[in-house]
């Protein structure tokens, strides 16, 4: 076990969009030591003059015997070979969402890190939001009522990906959020998903979660072609609702005091009775003082590095959301209809088999 301020020398493999920013916040933070791992040069040259105190190489085994822990930024498809080289060499890993792009992948590396006795995490940032820390707060306390459903939206024009589609880029986030709102895995799901541009990838979905326990569904909303952006997840219950939405500077969660009852003047009630009646009271807005999720994050792993503790979002917790990514992939990226409704299929046996840590 190591002293909290003790010297730590972190791996950063894949110097890309999420690449740079953990060497950012990995740079700000004391007694770190930085390596920059891309086998592009030009990359690497970025890399030194953004931060003329980090290391760099082209490739991981050259930097393996010489650091503490590795933090996998590399497009999906080779996270699970990279981590594995890591996990192989006594490395703790901090690996990006998804954890890998197959479940026997992802079953791999958790098995290997529990062999090696050495830290999994898996990079699901929303969870150390403290705005998602306080929706899940209020979503606990009642005061929504019983949860009705969850609707996300995680949409902007661009940022096509050459190795997963839409749902394995976008939909890890959402899953991970409604999961550690609800504090429970899906027992299924079903997807409709839609290639509108280029031969390869989907990129438009949207999935149903079913969550047993809670006896709610989630609705996962994710596109590469859409005009604007949005990162917006609505709660809604039988009493309020709440709206976080992560691209608001000063509100970015909103409770309604506002639903619909169903029953009838006389006040008894009755499935299709109308007239229905609509409250409509305050709106609130929470202030929820602002922490860069990244930022939080990595420094929680480099705590689980230096104490030996388990991560927030471990790779098991990484492992049930691949299943569920890996699910609706079985679906063949259709959401069938039988009489009106939507057909899920069951999440493989063995998710929900990590508790979802409370912040």
């Amino acid at each position: 076990m190591r002293s909290p301020g003790e010297g730590v020398h972190v791996a950063v493999v894949g110097y890309g969009y999420w690449g740079s920013k953990h060497v950012r916040v990995l740079c700000s933070m004391p007694s770190v030591a930085v390596t920059v791992v891309d086998e592009h040069t030009g990359r690497l040259a970025e890399a030194l003059s953004r931060h003329p105190g980090i290391r760099v190489a082209e490739h991981v085994h050259d930097v393996l015997d010489d650091v503490d822990a590795v933090v996998v930024a590399t497009p999906p498809g080779s996270h699970a070979a990279v981590a594995l080289a890591a996990l192989d060499a006594g490395c703790h890993v901090l690996v990006e969402k998804p954890l890998t792009t197959t479940v026997p992948d992802a079953e791999t590396l958790v098995d290997r890190a529990r062999r090696a006795d050495v830290r999994l995490m898996v990079g699901n940032t929303f969870e150390y939001n403290p705005a998602v820390a306080r929706l899940r707060e209020i979503v606990r306390s009642g005061v929504l009522g019983r949860i009705l459903y969850i609707d996300t939206a995680r949409l902007s024009l661009g940022r096509y990906q050459s190795d997963v589609n839409v749902v394995w880029d976008l939909a890890p986030h959402d899953i991970s959020i409604v999961s550690y709102l609800l504090d429970e895995m899906p027992a299924a799901t079903a997807v409709w998903a839609q290639r509108n541009i280029g031969r390869r990838h989907a990129d438009i979905a949207y999935l149903r979660l079913s969550f047993e326990r809670s006896r709610t569904q989630a609705f996962v909303h994710v596109s590469w072609l859409d005009p604007n952006k949005v990162r917006r997840v609505t709660v809604v219950g039988d009493r309020k609702m709440a709206v976080y939405n992560d691209l608001s500077d000063t509100e970015r969660i909103r409770i309604y005091d506002a639903g619909v009852d169903s029953t009838t003047l006389d006040g008894s009630p009755e499935a299709h009775a109308m007239p229905v009646t609509y409250r409509t009271g305050d709106i609130t807005s929470l202030a929820v003082p602002y922490s860069e999720p990244l930022l939080v994050q990595d420094q929680h792993f480099l705590s689980c590095v230096r104490t030996g503790e388990t991560p927030r979002t471990p790779g098991s917790r990484g492992l049930d959301i691949v299943r569920v990514l890996a699910t609706a992939d079985d679906m063949g990226g259709s959401w069938p209809m039988v009489s009106g409704g939507f057909v899920p299929a069951p999440i493989a046996p063995g998710s929900a088999t990590t508790p979802v840590a409370a912040s």
